[in-house]
């Protein structure tokens, strides 16, 4: 029933563009993990009025399913700032019918009433105890997308089997039923509440826990620069700032205010690195400030830059901030924790693809580490349980510029780690320390780990596996890759089939996915490289570490020896002029 769709099947009809019309209605967008991520517009492959009802629709039947308190607990629903003129979606528009479904069936809908950072959603499903929460967000993805994340009572974003359960229920409840498309009806329902005054307080009120120096925030003379790179960030991290006592932060003024057009940049992704941070250097430059904070859209990722000495500008990776924040959230609570005994029940966690750097500090400060698979729907889930027995997580990462600094949200949180990063660096600056100087006394300390990730952009699904299969069968069927180049392989694990070359039994103790293409090299210098496809963007990525033992200062040759190993891993094991993949430079 929405005009500006009709009207585009309609004309596709008239010119009889069967191509186009295959586009559109040829496959219906697939409900992962990871939710809903498509391109808006028409048809069932795409983000549009009724593909959001009909996700809805059998996401409530699922839930109705699993939890018999559903009408008395009810579901919250947030949203980011993306609009499609020409399909008329937005990503409100999206929130508002999700909204009308939900309480067209007698649940309870608290909606917030403004655009909000996605870490908000997970944060009010804990906070208020309810069943479910949906974020209508393509976070850092282009433009055209929108998206349907979906997290669970837990807090956390849901993993499998609750996938497909919702996917089935979504395919049983296509039909829309007799309102759906009055979202109207939601303004007199008592059944709606807006959680955006409470939750705006109570969330500042919780990452205060992780404040520990009030007074040098005070005093700091360090200014910082703010990018929102046209999201939802601004309002929020100014807010941080102020629960912290630490001057506000200068807002790049081109990007500060939400525009679903992203006019300033190529992609609004801060991962990118120094193209989206152009105007931040220049704003920096102006004002004089030294330290860049850069949030993604939807403010749940972060990256940081730093002017150094020499007047250049350094953006970390997401290991090394990581390495600093893995180093500063220890060091705060090891400094409030007199009880040494209560450091066995401490645990930091990150994915499988990030540094390992957390687990070296671990070894030698006593608390726990644990990886887990890619992606913060594994480290939400996995903190909870910890959580759930006791346990203090204090810190999980993963190498995407995604950091968890503060229990009260199990996802990562762009505007907790903005404002910790920035009491961290000021902290720093106090004892004339800069942050790139504290990285590398975390190095000194606890062994150099230097990383290297990168990707290829592949659209063909046929050729990404035809790359996996010749991997699994280099030599002959069923044969790994003995060497790559001159580096000699050590041990293989595959957690697409299952193998792990390392365990007695050859079984991978991290869970497997056959839906998802990921292959980790161990090399008998001592790197290690995985290759994998990324679950909402047609990407295969790779992921090289080389770790030296504490002492080992000679930092320029290991980045030598792994830019060579990551060479030879490009050369012979993606072979881009034979697959035709563009690179990420291109």
């Amino acid at each position: 029933q929405n005009p500006k769709t009709s009207a585009i099947v309609k004309q596709l009809l008239a010119e009889g563009n069967a191509g186009e019309l295959q586009k559109h209605f040829g496959s219906r967008m697939e409900f992962g993990t990871a939710g809903l991520r498509a391109a808006m517009g028409a048809g069932i492959s795409h983000m549009n009025d009724l593909t959001i009802i009909q996700t809805t629709q059998g996401f409530c039947r699922y839930l109705e399913k699993n939890f018999s308190d559903l009408k008395k607990r009810g579901v919250v629903i947030g949203f980011d700032a993306r609009a499609h003129l020409s399909s008329g979606g937005s990503s409100k528009r999206f929130a508002r019918l999700a909204a009308n479904t939900f309480i067209s069936q007698g649940v309870p809908v608290y909606l917030f009433s403004d655009i909000i950072p996605t870490p908000f959603v997970p944060y009010t499903v804990t906070h208020l105890k309810l069943c479910a929460g949906i974020m209508v967000t393509a976070s850092h993805n282009p433009k055209q997308d929108n998206g349907y994340k979906v997290y669970w009572e837990n807090g956390a974003q849901i993993i499998s089997p609750h996938d497909k359960g919702i996917s089935q229920a979504i395919e049983e409840n296509q039909e829309p039923w007799p309102q759906a498309w009055d979202d109207k009806l939601i303004d007199s329902s008592l059944l709606l509440h807006d959680p955006y005054a409470m939750v705006n307080k109570d969330y500042f009120k919780d990452i205060q826990k992780q404040c520990f120096h009030r007074n040098i925030n005070k005093e700091t003379n360090l200014k910082f620069v703010h990018t929102s790179v046209h999201g939802v960030g601004h309002k929020f991290v100014q807010l941080a700032f102020k629960a912290f006592d630490l001057s506000p932060p200068f807002a790049v003024p081109e990007q500060k205010d939400p525009n679903p057009e992203f006019p300033t940049v190529k992609y609004p992704n801060p991962e990118e690195g120094k193209g989206v941070l152009t105007l931040s250097f220049a704003l920096a430059e102006k004002d004089g400030a030294k330290i860049i904070l850069a949030n993604d859209p939807d403010a749940d990722r972060l990256a940081v830059a730093e002017k150094q000495e020499s007047g250049e500008w350094k953006v970390f990776s997401g290991n090394e901030l990581g390495a600093l924040l893995g180093w500063w959230i220890f060091t705060c609570w090891k400094n409030n924790n007199r009880d040494t005994r209560a450091i066995k029940d401490v645990y930091m966690l990150s994915s499988t693809v990030s540094s390992k750097i957390l687990r070296a500090i671990a070894l030698k400060e006593g608390f726990h580490f644990e990886e887990t698979l890619t992606g913060f729907k594994w480290m939400g889930n996995r903190a909870k349980q910890l959580m759930d027995q006791g346990k203090a997580v204090l810190f999980a990462f993963e190498e995407a510029i995604g950091y968890m600094c503060c229990p009260a949200v199990l996802d990562k949180d762009g505007v907790s780690a903005a404002v910790i990063t920035a009491e961290m660096a000021s902290f720093l600056a106090n004892r004339n320390l800069s942050l790139s100087q504290q990285l590398k006394a975390v190095y000194d300390e606890y062994g150099f780990h230097i990383t290297k990730a990168s990707y290829f952009i592949c659209h063909d699904p046929k050729v990404i596996q035809q790359l996996f299969d010749n991997l699994r069968n280099f030599d002959g069927k069923n044969t790994y890759p003995k060497s790559c180049g001159r580096f000699k392989v050590s041990g293989i694990r595959d957690l697409t089939t299952g193998y792990d070359s390392s365990q007695p039994d050859q079984k991978a103790i991290l869970p497997t996915s056959k839906s998802s293409q990921m292959i980790t090299f161990t090399f008998a210098n001592g790197g290690v490289a995985t290759m994998r496809t990324s679950g909402t963007e047609p990407k295969i990525k790779y992921y090289s570490e080389l770790c030296a033992p504490p002492g080992n200062s000679d930092v320029e040759q290991l980045k030598k020896e792994l830019d060579e190993l990551v060479n030879a891993l490009e050369k012979h094991f993606f072979q881009p002029e034979k697959n035709n993949l563009q690179r990420k430079t291109e």
